[in-house]
C-alpha cells in the first residue's frame, strides 16, 4: 500500500508539473513570438519564420524557468491533495510530511539530471541554430570575433574597409601582439599593420609602437590612431551566451580564454550554474512545498499561485544581485552559485525540524 501511495504523489506531481510547464510554454511562446515579429517587421519573411525562431529560442528559455515552475507545480500538488482530503488519507497509510517531501525531492533531483544530461544538450542546439539564422538579419553579421589557437581573430568592415585582426592575448583594456591585415571591398592588400598593443576602450583604438606596411614601404610610429566597430565590452559581450554551448564546447571555450589570458569567471560561473541545476530544482520545489504546509488551507488558489510567483522573484532578483555583485571576483561562482543554494537549504532545514507537527 506505501508503494501504491509513493507511485500516486509521482503521478499527482507529475501532472501539476505537466500543466505548469504547459501554461509557462504558451506565455513564453507569445511572448518571444511578439519580439520576433517585431524584430521582422521591416522585412519581407512570413509569420512561419518567427514561430519557427521562436521554437529555436523557447527550450532555453524554459531551461532558465524550470526552478519557478517546480515551485509553482509544487505548491499546485499540495493544494490539490488538501482540496481533495487526500493529505489525510496518505497520513492513515503511513506517510508523515517528511516522507512526501522525500519522496518529491527525489524526484525533482532525478528530473534535474534528465535536464542536465539530454534537455540541455538538445536546448543548446537549437540555441545555436537560432543564433546562427538570426544573425543573418542584423548589421552585425559582417562583423566577426572568434577565439582559436592562434589568439583572437576579428573581422570588422568599416569605411569601405575589411580588416582582419589578430591579436596574442587581451590585458585589461589592450590587445596585445595585434595584426591588423586591411583589404578594400575587391579583397586587395592596402596595408598591414602591426603593433605591440592597442588600448580598445573605445571605437576609436589607440596603437603603440606600430610598424606598417603601405605600398611596399615599412614606417614606424610610437601611436596610431584606428577606427573599428568594436570596443572591449563589445568584444567581450559575443563570448557571453554561453546557453548556444554543449558542456564540452564550454570546456573548450575556457582552455580557449586561459590561452588568449582573458577571465574565466564567467565561464566558471555558468558551468557551477548547470552543475547545481538538479539541487536548484529540488531546493525550489521543497520552498513551494514548505510555503503550502505552512500556509492556511483555505485560502484561495490565486493567493497560493501569487504568493508563490511572488516567492520566485525575490530567488531570481536575489540571485542576480549577489551574481552582478560577485561576478569579477576570483570564488564568485561559489558564492553566487552554491552560497545562494546553501542559504536557501538553511532555511528549508529549519523549516523541516517541525515539518511532520503541521
Amino acid at each position: 500500500m506505501f508503494k501504491i501511495y509513493r507511485l500516486y504523489i509521482i503521478k499527482k506531481f507529475f501532472k501539476n508539473l505537466i500543466k505548469v510547464t504547459t501554461i509557462f510554454f504558451c506565455i513564453i511562446f507569445i511572448m518571444n513570438l511578439f519580439e520576433e515579429i517585431n524584430f521582422f517587421k521591416d522585412t519581407n519573411e512570413k509569420i512561419f519564420f518567427p514561430i519557427y525562431l521562436t521554437l529555436l529560442n523557447l527550450p532555453t528559455v524554459l531551461f532558465e524557468v524550470f526552478p519557478f515552475i517546480f515551485l509553482i507545480s509544487g505548491i499546485l500538488f499540495f493544494l490539490d491533495i488538501f482540496e481533495l482530503g487526500e493529505i489525510d488519507v496518505i497520513k492513515v497509510f503511513g506517510l508523515n510530511n517528511s516522507d512526501i517531501l522525500k519522496i518529491l525531492s527525489l524526484v525533482a533531483f532525478f528530473i534535474g539530471i534528465f535536464l542536465i544530461t539530454i534537455f540541455y544538450s538538445f536546448s543548446t542546439s537549437l540555441k545555436f541554430k537560432y543564433l546562427e539564422t538570426k544573425n543573418k538579419f542584423t548589421k552585425d553579421d559582417k562583423y566577426l570575433a572568434v577565439i582559436t589557437s592562434n589568439g583572437l581573430w576579428i573581422r570588422d568592415i568599416i569605411d569601405e574597409k575589411i580588416n582582419f585582426i589578430n591579436a596574442n592575448k587581451i590585458s585589461e583594456d589592450y590587445l596585445l601582439d595585434i595584426s591588423i591585415s586591411q583589404f578594400n571591398d575587391n579583397f586587395e592588400i592596402i596595408r598591414i599593420i602591426n603593433a605591440e598593443k592597442a588600448l580598445i576602450k573605445d571605437n576609436i583604438w589607440v596603437l603603440s609602437n606600430v610598424t606598417f606596411n603601405f605600398e611596399n614601404k615599412q614606417k614606424k610610429l610610437e601611436s596610431l590612431m584606428f577606427e573599428s566597430n568594436f570596443n572591449l565590452n563589445k568584444l567581450l559581450s559575443i563570448f557571453d551566451n554561453l546557453s548556444a554551448l554543449s558542456l564540452f564546447e564550454i570546456e573548450k571555450l575556457k582552455e580557449d580564454y586561459e590561452r588568449l589570458g582573458y577571465s574565466t569567471n564567467s565561464i566558471e560561473n555558468f558551468k557551477h550554474k548547470i552543475y547545481s541545476y538538479p539541487v536548484y530544482l529540488t531546493l525550489m520545489l521543497l520552498i513551494g512545498s514548505i510555503l503550502m504546509l505552512n500556509t492556511k488551507k483555505n485560502k484561495s488558489k490565486i493567493f497560493h499561485v501569487i504568493f508563490g510567483i511572488m516567492i520566485s522573484v525575490i530567488i531570481y532578483f536575489l540571485s542576480f544581485f549577489i551574481k552582478s555583485i560577485l561576478e569579477p571576483t576570483n570564488f564568485s561562482y561559489f558564492i553566487s552559485i552554491w552560497g545562494l543554494q546553501l542559504f536557501l537549504f538553511l532555511i528549508i532545514a529549519i523549516n523541516l525540524i517541525r515539518i511532520n507537527e503541521i
